[in-house]
């Protein structure tokens, strides 16, 4: 358990940023630059790293609720039936925080 809780550690640590890095410079390179004040450039990329951010840090802690709920939901519903619809809706609710997330990312990815 603790091998895997490190790799997912690790793997987050190095995938985040080097993420942020390849959407700041998609926008460089794809969007011309309009802005008249030096600032402007740094601007575009703190806000791709946030879009970055917002979007694989739910999706990691939604994959992590969804792993430990929905296996507690499974036993819950195999040993009493008439909980299938308490057991999908707590699913349902970890899911919803990963499409946060993403609403977040394309909110702040337009703003670009």
């Amino acid at each position: 358990m603790k091998r895997k809780l490190m790799l997912l550690v690790i793997t987050t640590i190095v995938l985040v940023p080097l993420m942020g890095m390849a959407a700041a410079l998609t926008i460089q390179t794809v969007q011309d630059q309009t802005t008249t004040s030096p600032s402007g450039s740094y601007d575009r990329v703190a806000i791709a790293i946030g879009a970055t951010l917002a979007i694989s840090i739910p999706g990691l802690a939604a994959g992590l609720a969804i792993s430990s709920a929905g296996s507690a939901a499974i036993s819950a519903l195999a040993e009493k039936p008439e909980t299938f619809f308490r057991s999908f809706l707590i699913v349902a609710l970890a899911e919803a925080l990963a499409i946060y997330g993403l609403i977040m990312g394309i909110l702040l990815w337009l703003k670009l």
